[in-house]
């Protein structure tokens, strides 16, 4: 596996993605009736960055960075991620989280936030959590799950 920039020609595979993780409204506070045209907010203009983990020509995930929030908050980055179902439990969140942290790192931010880590994605919490990342609060049912029903947004940060 390889990380590397977002390509053009990546898209449709990302756009898949994409699709697929927002429509299992499990993980991702985002429309699950998006259309292809708004996802294409997941690619993030300079000086963010866009990436993918590809095995040969296939991409089995995705990672977005970027500063977190502009002017005095401008010293704090942000990042998301997406794998492909098929993809999941073979280590790609993982290697997409480190290359996010080393990327902000080496830009000289001070650390980075989760805005909305849903509390009920596991997986992702106990990666970000061996990541170094803490859980500095919840917001209470914020995120509805189409089988738990109401639970948590985490707010988590990792200091540089």
């Amino acid at each position: 596996m390889q990380i590397r920039e977002f390509q053009e020609s990546d898209w449709p595979q990302v756009w898949g993605i994409i699709r697929d993780v927002v429509r299992e409204q499990e993980t991702f506070p985002y429309d699950p009736d998006m259309t292809e045209e708004e996802a294409r907010m997941w690619i993030e203009k300079p000086p963010g960055l866009t990436a993918v983990a590809v095995d040969g020509e296939r991409v089995l995930g995705t990672a977005k960075m970027g500063t977190n929030r502009p002017g005095p908050g401008s010293h704090v980055s942000t990042a998301s991620f997406m794998v492909a179902a098929d993809a999941r439990g073979r280590g790609v969140g993982t290697a997409l989280c480190r290359f996010a942290v080393n990327w902000a790192k080496e830009r000289g931010y001070a650390g980075m936030q989760f805005n909305a880590v849903v509390e009920s994605n596991h997986v992702a919490v106990e990666l970000y959590k061996r990541l170094e990342f803490h859980v500095l609060g919840t917001v209470p049912g914020a995120f509805m799950h189409p089988k738990l029903g109401a639970v948590g947004l985490h707010l988590m940060y990792r200091q540089f």
